[in-house]
């Protein structure tokens, strides 16, 4: 279950940069060189590599979270019983 939400959280987080960046490119062009093959594939490993690292600490955050909150919880109910 933790892994499926790690996953679509993923997803979401990737479209959602995606589509900001899409909708965020549509302005005035005019004189602006169109891109080479080269350009282009540079953009996309960078891009690729970017949401890769955001999605893996996503992901990373959110299983270190799940798995030690109830043991801060604990801990703090420990200190405060008194």
């Amino acid at each position: 279950m933790l892994k499926k939400a790690g996953f679509v959280s993923a997803v979401a987080a990737g479209i959602m940069m995606v589509g900001g960046t899409a909708f965020a490119a549509t302005g005035d062009t005019t004189g602006t060189p169109d891109p080479t093959f080269g350009d282009a594939y540079a953009t996309f490993i960078e891009g690729g590599g970017a949401l890769g690292y955001g999605a893996a600490s996503l992901v990373a955050g959110a299983y270190t979270g799940i798995a030690t909150t109830p043991a801060l919880i604990l801990h703090s109910l420990e200190h405060h019983h008194h």
